[in-house]
């Protein structure tokens, strides 16, 4: 009967042990949230004769997905509070003092989500926690998946985009100043756009003892096929604008001399010849 030599079997069992202790969205196709195209309107009843409304651009995040399947998607973002805009200085300032959202001393509202329930392929209701104004209570969003393709405009990257809405109160977050002004419900409204990183898995956060990761492990091919691709396509998308361009200035080259219109005065038919020039 031949010897078992356990020691032999020790690397496949680490890399097992590291498999089953990697969590599902570490391995899911990882995008960044794109900032100019990320933004949350914010609207909150102004004394009952109007919704005051202020959106606040320039979030920041990371996003776990794989297109067309919920399963194990995940999100984290910042929202930078300084850059709320009601549409008015003053109002803008009031919102951002001490009694009410207090950006001061918390410059940055925090979402992490805990919990993904799938509707159907193109709609969820994602659970998280969002912190505000120091203090972290419970939020569920009703996402909408709008598109899951190439972007059309250089440099083509795969591209996310999402609609969100959501309602809390702003008294869970202990802004509770000028009740009798403004409401206590706050309706939520998100349009989020996020491009696929490069090097996804690269993406998942620091490795190393404790974080479930081998530093050493290397990139998975998929990966690298994906960057591969849209490079190729890059590429691609740049030849054929400069054979486009090498086309139309063909089509404005002068005529050959011996085309029998080269040089033919466009005031002077074809069939009688060009007048003698004057002295």
């Amino acid at each position: 009967m031949p010897m078992l030599h356990p020691h032999r079997h020790r690397p496949l069992l680490a890399w097992l042990l590291l498999a089953l202790a990697t969590p599902a969205w570490a391995q899911l196709p990882t995008w960044t949230l794109d900032p100019v195209h990320t933004r949350v309107l914010v609207a909150v009843d102004h004394a009952g004769f109007s919704s005051a409304l202020g959106t606040v651009s320039g979030a920041t995040g990371t996003l776990h997905y794989a297109p067309g399947d919920w399963t194990g998607a995940r999100v984290e973002a910042e929202i930078p509070l300084q850059r709320l805009d009601f549409g008015d200085d003053a109002w803008n300032r009031a919102t951002l003092a001490r009694g009410l959202l207090d950006a001061g001393a918390h410059p940055v509202a925090h979402f992490r989500s805990t919990r993904v329930d799938p509707v159907d392929d193109s709609h969820a209701r994602v659970t998280g926690l969002l912190q505000l104004r120091g203090i972290e209570r419970e939020v569920v969003l009703d996402v909408r998946l709008n598109a899951a393709r190439r972007h059309p405009l250089p440099p083509f990257r795969r591209t996310v985009g999402f609609s969100a809405t959501a309602v809390l109160s702003r008294g869970d977050f202990g802004i509770d100043a000028w009740r009798s002004m403004i409401g206590d419900r706050v309706e939520l409204r998100i349009e989020a756009e996020a491009t696929r990183s490069r090097g996804a898995s690269r993406d998942q956060g620091p490795a190393g003892p404790g974080t479930g990761r081998d530093p050493a492990a290397p990139v998975p091919a998929d990966d690298h096929a994906d960057d591969a691709a849209d490079d190729l396509h890059a590429a691609a998308a740049a030849a054929a604008g400069l054979a486009s361009d090498a086309a139309a200035d063909a089509g404005q080259q002068t005529p050959p001399l011996d085309d029998p219109e080269a040089g033919q005065d466009p005031d002077c038919p074809p069939s009688q010849p060009r007048p003698e020039s004057e002295p």
